[in-house]
Formats: structure tokens, sequence, C-alpha cells
């Protein structure tokens, strides 16, 4: 019985250590692949933004233009999606399935 139970402790105590090595590497890892989603949303967000528009990176008027192009997707973006949000919430989730009215 004696044997079993150290034998549990030292095993317990093995797989703590071990899971808080790797909760340490994996807050680098998540940095990294929360960084890497932001530079694949910002690339795939601006080839959508500028698909359809003439613009000039290599003059400072043309960068102007993008810089305000872009800004004003990214809130219009940001708007739409509070709009949604907040009519989500005020969703009846009930089984009965109507909308909350004030």
């Amino acid at each position: 019985m004696g044997v079993g139970l150290i034998f549990a402790i030292v095993l317990i105590l093995i797989v703590l250590i071990w899971v808080f090595i790797e909760f340490k590497r994996m807050k680098h890892k998540l940095f990294a692949i929360i960084l890497i989603f932001a530079i694949l949303f910002f690339y795939f967000s601006m080839a959508y933004v500028f698909s359809g528009a003439n613009v000039d990176f290599k003059s400072y008027s043309g960068i102007k233009h993008a810089t305000n192009l872009y800004t004003s997707w990214l809130f219009s973006a940001f708007g739409n999606l509070k709009s949604i949000t907040g009519n989500a919430i005020k969703m009846d989730w009930s089984s009965k399935n109507s909308t909350i009215t004030k």
C-alpha cells in the first residue's frame, strides 16, 4: 500500500511538472499563433479592400487614400459586427423563439 501511494504521488508530481513546462511553452506558441492570424487577417482584408480600387502606393496621396479606404472599411466591419451582436442579444433564445421588445 505504501509503495503504491508513493508511486501515485511521484506520478502526479511528474505530470504536474510536465504540464507546467508545456504551459510555459504554450504561451509562446499562443502568441505566435495569434500573430500569424493577425498577419493573415491584415493581408487578406487589404487584398479584399484594394481589389476594386486603383491605389497608388508610390505617392504620399496614394498611401493616404489607401489608409483612409482601409480604416473606413475596418470601422465599418466592426460597426456591422457590433450591430449583429446587439441584435443577437435582443433576441429571445427561449423555446418560444420571439424577439424581446422594450
